[in-house]
Parts: structure tokens; C-alpha cells; sequence
């Protein structure tokens, strides 16, 4: 009996874990812009939301103090390869009618975390010295859980 509770355990435990954001993995939709591109704002449409509590993932963000709030996919929403970022501060924002959250991985494999910094519950992560070119996986999702059409604009300054 001890045994199959401790299996159960072990099986329920690597289940979160497989569940988390996973930046390894390619995202739903991938594109390719240059520094120079982005200082025209893009915007690619997106539905927020999805069924991994990051609260119950082990992410640590310098944007954010302690456990994440929100849910999002476990494959990114995009990857987005950028090149030419050097000398510009490179933002991504929401927005959406939710209470959107964002979560990035940057080229440089670090993570930022953003829940209402653009205002009207949306979210927005400025990078003032990006990590240089390479793949931004980039997750949309909802601080409760909801799903709801969002857009997600990238731009330089």
C-alpha cells in the first residue's frame, strides 16, 4: 500500500513538473524581425490563457517575487527570433478585455514575469538591455484561468 501512494506521488509530482512552461519546445506560432523591424510595433493576435498553474511551477523571475500567479499553455504562444537587438530596449505588452499575465524566456535563458504593468489588467516587460539576438519564447496567459482574445505587441525604442 506504502508503495502505490509513494508511485502515485512520484507520478502526480513529475505530471506538474512536465507541465510547466517549456521553453525547449517550439511555439504555437514563430516568427523572425530585426531590431530595426520592431520600431514599428507588431502585434500578432492570440487567445490568452490556458490550463498550467504557474504558481505550481518552480519559474523565479527578477520582475517578480515569489510564485507567479496565472495560467498559461506548457508550449510557448511564439517563439520569436530577433536579431539586431543591440542598442535598443526591446517591450512586449498585452493587450486583451482580461486580466492578462506574460511570461518570457529571453535569448539569454532568463525568465521575466509580468501580471498589470501596461494598465487596464494587462501586462508589459521592457528589456533595457535585451540579452541579444536570438529566440524569445513568449507566453500569454490569464491571471484566473479564463480565456479570452488578446494581442500581443512587440516593439523597440
Amino acid at each position: 500500500m506504502k508503495l502505490t501512494i509513494a508511485v502515485a506521488a512520484l507520478f502526480v509530482s513529475a505530471s506538474s513538473a512536465l507541465a510547466c512552461p517549456d521553453y525547449t519546445l517550439w511555439g504555437n506560432e514563430t516568427y523572425e524581425v530585426t531590431g530595426d523591424q520592431l520600431y514599428t510595433p507588431r502585434s500578432f493576435s492570440v487567445v490568452a490563457g490556458g490550463d498550467t498553474n504557474l504558481e505550481r511551477c518552480r519559474i523565479r523571475s527578477p520582475t517578480w517575487n515569489g510564485a507567479m500567479p496565472g495560467f498559461v499553455i506548457s508550449k510557448p504562444d511564439f517563439s520569436i527570433t530577433v536579431r539586431g537587438v543591440a542598442g535598443y530596449e526591446l517591450e512586449f505588452r498585452t493587450v486583451s478585455s482580461c486580466d492578462t499575465v506574460l511570461l518570457i524566456n529571453t535569448a539569454g535563458a532568463n525568465w521575466y514575469f509580468d501580471d498589470d504593468d501596461n494598465g487596464n489588467a494587462d501586462a508589459k516587460i521592457r528589456l533595457t538591455r535585451p540579452s541579444g539576438d536570438g529566440i524569445y519564447d513568449v507566453w500569454i496567459g490569464t491571471y484566473n484561468g479564463d480565456y479570452c482574445d488578446a494581442q500581443l505587441i512587440v516593439e523597440t525604442f
